[in-house]
């Protein structure tokens, strides 16, 4: 990271830079992020990538030339109701959301798989401190 430059600023520079609909889906994902989880901490990890933790790692949110990419960390660990998962879905730990243009982000169901995560970030936290 750029010395004094926060994670948040670089996130906000990643969603600027991005002039078409995908900079528009990630500042709209990540206000769902903070909708869920107001006490959700931005960082700014492996050479550019936003990443939103809490207790751990919840997901991250990268950008390619067709797609915007939630990928949760533990997301095979993570109940899917509303079927958000579309991608990787045959690993061991992760899954991922790939939202292409056009494409409808249901607001209520990405809020409660953040905060699903969380619960289970803070879940795994609890148990290695009794351990």
């Amino acid at each position: 990271m750029e010395s004094g430059t926060t994670a948040s600023e670089l996130i906000d520079g990643r969603i600027r830079e991005l002039p078409d609909w995908r900079g528009d889906m990630l500042g709209h994902v990540r206000s769902l992020i903070h909708a869920a989880v107001p006490e959700v901490v931005e960082e700014w990890k492996w050479r550019g990538v936003p990443v939103w933790s809490h207790g751990g790692i919840l997901c991250t949110g990268e950008t390619y030339k067709d797609k915007v990419k939630l990928t949760f960390a533990k997301g095979a660990a993570l109940p899917d109701p509303s079927g958000l998962f579309n991608a990787s879905l045959d690993g061991n730990a992760r899954r991922a959301i790939d939202i292409y243009e056009g494409d409808h982000v249901d607001a209520e169901a990405l809020k409660a798989l953040i905060r699903t995560a969380a619960q289970l970030n803070a879940a795994k936290s609890k148990a290695g401190r009794q351990a």
